[in-house]
């Protein structure tokens, strides 16, 4: 079972500088105006429709959900918290969580 995380009003925004250097230890990630955000292409539209299946399952687990924005085989997550109003530690937590979904045969 996969641990909550505590996404309300009181988290933290981070600041450009903050966000950055935590940009710098994941791949693919950038910040784009009040999330992070990465583009996952895959070699079908099963394939990542599977993907975003994945993704709900483990936001809806983790009670922390990103905007997911679906193209035939390409997938955009979009990481923030919502009630805080922009980027928390929540959403690094997350998109690490996201990115360990990802097989070497899915892309």
């Amino acid at each position: 079972m996969m641990s909550k995380m505590s996404c309300d009003s009181s988290a933290t925004i981070l600041a450009g500088d903050e966000i950055a250097v935590r940009l710098a230890t994941l791949a693919g990630w950038s910040h784009a105006g009040k999330w992070i955000e990465k583009t996952y292409r895959f070699k079908s539209f099963l394939r990542a429709m599977s993907f975003v299946n994945a993704v709900a399952y483990l936001a809806e687990s983790v009670n922390h959900h990103p905007d997911l924005i679906i193209h035939y085989g390409e997938v955009t997550v979009r990481n923030w918290t919502h009630v805080a109003g922009g980027v928390t530690e929540h959403d690094f937590l997350l998109a690490v969580k996201i990115d360990r979904l990802i097989g070497p045969s899915d892309t």
